[in-house]
């Protein structure tokens, strides 16, 4: 419907915006003139990142009755609307409905979701458009197709924050006391809550003026319904950071006797943690060396929580870091839909499976 024009269709000469109409993001609103006196609307977008214009396209001839519209002079409309339409190739039909003003039943719903995306992402920053989409379904109950909500974010220059390269803080044992094979073998999947339980410990960083603290995270993982089951912080990476966390998890799931899978850090290879596994009724398993993909879904969760609120912010106070990793562990696990867990979030689908 619309022509890509750097001159005059009428005359082939150099055409000229010479009228503002309306500015807004990346499209502005223009008459254009040629310098026989023919007059146009153009549509014009432009470069965010250089302020240069990058695609100019004649849109709809300038007439009598839209230039009284938008208020522009109407001694330089001296086409029709039959004959201007032909000159661009515009049905007639298409230049009354956009004169009209009137928007489309779809464009009309286009903007209502935008509107809703765009306060979704400010809401969190970090999603990207398959979670704002999953957002829309669970908590809106809108459902409509990825590739239209990519679409309309890259039209409202919605993104997602970056994820940044992570640097493990695991040291492992030159003689590990006790070792388990890689029973868990890449198998991610768990019929049924507390079949299958990762573990793993995390750094973080706060400043005290000039002065660089750790902070480490230890925490277990389900992978039927992903929640977390138990986490621990602590100022040092020890055998008691992980030995509470197990304690824990086991105070609060009496019952449960899972596969425990870690990597081959110095706490996890200890006598003393393959005891408690055994007086728990847990069979232990390991990642292979040099293979963190063996413990992917635990890998994956710091990944999450590091890129949706770590990564960016510098954190001048221990008080300032626990108090986010402790409200997104919470967020997490009873707010934060996935879609693997079919738009549910982590409660969510536990209770389910405990139900069935």
């Amino acid at each position: 419907m619309m022509r890509r024009a750097w001159s005059c269709p009428g005359c082939s000469r150099p055409v000229v915006f010479d009228n503002w109409i309306s500015q807004n993001s990346d499209k502005q609103i223009a008459t254009a003139a040629c310098n026989c006196g023919c007059a146009y609307f153009a549509r014009i977008h432009s470069r965010k990142s250089t302020d240069k214009y990058r695609c100019h396209r004649i849109v709809y001839p300038l007439t009598e009755a839209n230039a009284s519209f938008y208020n522009v002079r109407k001694d330089i409309a001296r086409y029709s609307i039959e004959l201007a339409c032909e000159l661009l190739h515009v049905a007639r039909s298409a230049y009354h409905r956009w004169a009209s003003g009137k928007l489309s039943r779809r464009t009309a719903e286009n903007e209502r979701l935008a509107e809703k995306l765009e306060q979704l992402h400010e809401e969190s920053p970090d999603k990207g458009y398959r979670r704002l989409n999953d957002d829309l379904r669970h908590d809106c109950g809108i459902h409509v197709n990825d590739k239209r909500v990519l679409r309309i974010c890259r039209v409202r220059d919605i993104r997602s924050t970056i994820k940044y390269n992570n640097h493990g803080c695991t040291r492992r044992v030159k003689n590990p006391q006790y070792l388990a094979e890689n029973l868990l073998d890449r198998q991610f999947y768990a019929a049924k809550p507390n079949e299958k339980w990762l573990t793993d410990v995390t750094e973080f960083k706060w400043f005290e003026g000039m002065k660089v603290q750790k902070l480490y995270l230890s925490a277990i993982l389900d992978l039927c319904d992903r929640r977390i089951v138990s986490y621990v912080l602590s100022e040092r990476n020890d055998n008691p950071l992980v030995f509470k966390t197990f304690d824990k998890a086991v105070k609060a799931n009496p019952d449960a006797h899972p596969l425990f899978h870690s990597d081959r850090g110095f706490q996890y290879t200890s006598r003393t943690f393959h005891h408690k596994l055994v007086q728990a009724g847990m069979t232990q398993s390991m990642s292979r060396v040099a293979h963190c993909i063996d413990n992917g879904p635990m890998e994956g969760f710091w990944g999450i929580l590091k890129r949706e609120r770590y990564y960016g912010r510098r954190f001048t106070s221990k008080r300032e870091l626990v108090q986010m990793i402790e409200t997104y562990v919470h967020y997490y696990n009873t707010r934060r839909v996935q879609r693997n867990l079919g738009v549910l979030t982590p409660m969510e689908k536990h209770e389910l499976g405990l139900a069935a």
